[in-house]
């Protein structure tokens, strides 16, 4: 047995049940990832409750694979307590890193346990070096990328990497969001379960019809028809699978390679953890990787949606989208030919003649318009291409039929979980004390990762033989076995006087106590020093009354009217109707010299911010840095950023510009307001509640930014790498096409879809927020802007609708001219209007919340 090298790229798998835990640890991963039963980003996982999470600690930690914890939802100030206290028991029990998406929790974590390391999920929606850099600023240790990043992009990070020591981590294998993921809120608003706090209903999954038609003078669809098109699934994503890229994939700066999966079953993991272990093994050793073509069918028949190398890789529409279903495809087996009544068999044309149905395989029968499943009794008759198969009903001459399930496959990775995998290397040196008690001291080294070592002294002393002693060859080869184990013996340094005597149940119990012993000093090894434990709860106890009390609001001032638009007409309406704040969002190929003048000049008196789009990656990067010294001299007031890294690249181009923060920051608790101190307007998130708002303005102590809160038009309900009428159509099908399109559900809600530059798409809510009735609230608990979003609705509605706001803002009203102004936002509104998250906020799927 030989361990592999250092250098190889990090194996990380799914660990969504014990059972999972285990079958990611026998097939050879370096490290897992799951979540508690607190704070997880799959609350529909298995998961792990507190004592069985530090089980699953030791059980990872006594095979050498370390473990990360997902504690990667938003969350709500009143949750803020119980999650100190969760991250100070992850510290304890020794978790090797926690992922969190909450820049709040972040800095929290840094002031509590400022030594347990730090990963950036992935819903982050970190897309830059930029945000690299700012990331490893924070006090994180690695960064789960994006997963529409293409891999130049993630090359180009390799100086930041270099600088910072700052690792990477890219998904590998397994289910594709449709969306960024962290900034999707299209479960939340279409049914109240949100994605960031674990709840995805999964909206991407479901059937949906493209639309195509015209706007209206408010940027509302008129004339919309359906486009005819044969496959319903619009959003759902093939799987990525990166096996036919790994080459080029591990030389990129990558720390680690992520399975996506903690829903699988743990017959699923064991097969893709064998199968990319296999691969990482022969790489590292410069051999090819092991036949490709059986790897990737057994991949295929572990679960496929049909694969893709992802944006990953440079795919893009069809090569990333199937919209023909959204569920397991299988392996194409064959094509019905014939099929008698009589005896309910059918004849099927093999679409290769290398995969053939065994005993105990699933099949499923496929038609436009039917399917069924059925299970493989006994074997096959094959003959010149075709078998024969008996099925539970009819089915019609061309019907596909594919292996969905593979008994085989599962009864290997069932294997694999029942004999384990001998990783851990132990070196010893065994001495015998005057009175013949031996003493053993080792090193077991795990794969990656440091030594530990250990020391074990014999309970009694062997007895000096009478007639026939010990050899010392008996004696290593009783110490030597670790059959059944997670351990091998690299060398074993004798040191035997000789003439000593003992039964073989003394040597055998005296190797079960040096395995012992090695699994226990990699567990130990991973936890802090009770010195370092009980300075943490020293800190958790100084943190607790800040995280739970109010602070002293700012004193209660006129709330601001900021108004979000995309043209320079629409900034010269809203304006001309009394914004006291235009954040201006020109489309990214409308940003260049020269085109800030005349935008500053039409708002006039009124601060222009330029806003930022909510992605940012290397290609607006590269374009907008420059132009920020000359459209800070045009008069622009500040800059709007939504995302990671965009602030500090900001701040080092023009020291001093004014920052606002978009509702891209995820703003959701005070610790998060505070992690952005020197903003000076930041966006609370649209997913929280009336109740939220006022509990978090409630904690925010004077002298913080101001806040602010969406309080009319349309949420920006995700925004995806996809172009979906391009995918549908092809190029120029969408944004130069001259037509607008949406997304009809199976309830008939239609969603607007909206370029979001460099091909990318906006997806906006089907009805439109309208929180006027509630203006007095708002400002009560201190919001200090509201802001109208009038982005892609013309300038007729940007211009009327600042105009209502701004009669709504000026003084006292009573009701009757409430319901005026309201009815008079109804007949612009897109799709209605709606103030549901605010009153109800968005679930995560249980019906208690944690309160630690």
């Amino acid at each position: 047995m030989h361990t592999k090298p250092r250098a190889i790229t990090e194996l990380l798998a799914p660990a969504g049940s014990w059972e999972a835990l285990v079958a990611a640890v026998a097939a050879g991963a370096d490290a897992v990832y799951l979540g508690g039963t607190h704070f997880s980003a799959r609350q529909f996982a298995a998961n792990f409750d507190d004592a069985a999470l530090k089980e699953a600690v030791t059980y990872a930690h006594a095979r050498g694979v370390r473990v990360y914890v997902t504690v990667n939802t938003l969350l709500h100030d009143t949750e803020l307590p119980g999650a100190a206290r969760y991250l100070l028991f992850l510290y304890e029990i020794g978790v090797d890193a926690v992922l969190v998406q909450d820049v709040g929790l972040l800095r929290l974590a840094r002031a509590l346990v400022p030594d347990l390391p730090i990963h950036a999920s992935t819903q982050m929606a970190v897309t830059s070096e930029e945000g690299v850099r700012w990331a490893a600023a924070h006090g994180i240790e690695r960064v789960v990328l994006a997963r529409e990043l293409p891999l130049a992009e993630v090359e180009g990070m390799r100086a930041a990497v270099e600088e910072t020591g700052i690792g990477l981590e890219v998904f590998l294998h397994g289910a594709l969001c449709y969306a960024y993921s962290g900034q999707c809120l299209l479960s939340s608003v279409i049914g109240g379960r949100s994605g960031n706090r674990g709840a995805c209903a999964q909206p991407c999954r479901k059937p949906y019809t493209l639309l195509r038609g015209d706007l209206d003078l408010y940027g509302r669809p008129v004339g919309f028809r359906p486009v005819r098109l044969p496959d319903a699934y619009r959003l759902s994503t093939r799987d990525i699978c990166l096996y036919p890229a790994l080459e080029e994939v591990v030389r990129a700066p990558v720390a680690s390679l992520k399975i996506e999966g903690r829903m699988k079953t743990p017959a699923y993991v064991a097969t893709v953890v064998s199968v990319y272990r296999r691969a990482l093994d022969a790489l590292a050793a410069g051999d090819p990787l092991p036949d490709p073509i059986a790897a990737e069918r057994d991949l295929a028949l572990a679960f496929t949606r049909g694969f893709t190398g992802g944006y990953l890789c440079g795919e893009r529409h069809r090569g990333v989208i199937g919209p023909e279903r959204p569920d397991n495809r299988g392996v194409a087996l064959g094509t019905v030919t014939a099929f008698s009544d009589r005896w309910m068999e059918a004849t099927v044309a093999l679409a290769t003649g290398d995969l053939l149905p065994e005993n105990g395989d699933g099949l499923a029968v496929r038609w436009p318009g039917g399917e069924f499943g059925l299970v493989v009794r006994g074997t096959p008759r094959v003959r010149d291409g075709t078998l024969r198969l008996r099925f539970p009903q009819p089915a019609p001459i061309g019907a596909e039929v594919v292996v969905t399930r593979r008994a085989a496959l599962e009864a290997q990775a069932a294997e694999t979980v029942r004999v384990g995998r001998p990783c851990v290397r132990i070196d010893a040196t065994v001495t015998w004390d005057e009175g013949g008690t031996p003493v053993v001291a080792g090193l077991c080294t795990p794969p990656r990762g440091e030594a530990a070592a250990f020391r074990v002294r014999a309970d009694e002393p062997m007895g000096r033989a009478r007639t026939r002693p010990l050899g010392v060859d008996v004696v290593r080869d009783h110490l030597g076995r670790t059959g059944g184990t997670q351990f091998f013996i690299g060398r074993l340094d004798l040191r035997y006087p000789g003439g000593l005597f003992a039964p073989a149940s003394y040597l055998n119990a005296l190797r079960r106590q040096v395995l012992a012993a090695a699994a226990s000093a990699l567990v130990e090894a991973a936890r802090p020093t009770a010195e370092a434990v009980a300075a943490a709860r020293e800190r958790l106890a100084a943190l607790l009354p800040g995280l739970k009390g109010s602070a002293a609001p700012d004193p209660a001032v006129r709330p601001a009217l900021a108004v979000l638009t995309d043209t320079p007409e629409g900034v010269s309406a809203v304006a001309d109707a009394g914004a006291d704040l235009i954040c201006f969002e020109p489309s990214p190929s409308a940003c260049r010299p020269g085109s800030f003048e005349a935008a500053v000049g039409t708002a006039g008196d009124r601060p222009l911010i330029w806003k930022w789009p909510r992605i940012v990656t290397r290609t607006f990067l590269d374009a907008a840095i420059p132009l920020l010294p000359a459209a800070h001299a045009a008069g622009i007031a500040g800059v709007m950023v939504e995302g990671h890294g965009c602030a500090d690249a900001v701040r080092r181009t023009v020291p001093g510009m004014p920052l606002y923060g978009g509702a891209g920051l995820n703003i959701w608790n005070h610790a998060a307001v505070a992690a952005h101190a020197d903003f000076a307007i930041l966006t609370l998130s649209p997913e929280l509640s009336g109740e939220e708002v006022r509990t978090l303005a409630a904690r925010v102590p004077a002298g913080s930014p101001a806040l602010a809160l969406l309080v009319q038009g349309t949420v920006e309900a995700a925004v995806t790498e996809d172009c979906p009428p391009a995918t549908a159509l092809g190029c120029p099908a969408g944004c130069s096409s001259g037509k607008s399109w949406a997304l009809k559900d199976e309830r008939g809600r239609v969603f607007p879809l909206r370029p979001a530059g460099a091909c990318r798409t906006a997806i906006g809510n089907a009805v439109e927020t309208c929180l006027i009735d509630y203006l007095p609230d708002l400002a009560g608990a201190g919001i200090a802007t509201f802001i109208i979003d009038a982005r892609w609705r013309g300038p007729a509605y940007a211009g009327e609708m600042t105009g209502l706001y701004r009669e709504a803002l000026g003084g006292p009203r009573n009701r009757a001219d409430l319901d005026r102004l309201k009815t008079a936002i109804k007949t612009r509104a897109l799709g209605g209007i709606t103030a549901a998250s605010y009153l109800y906020g968005t679930g995560d799927g249980s019906k208690k919340k944690d309160r630690r």
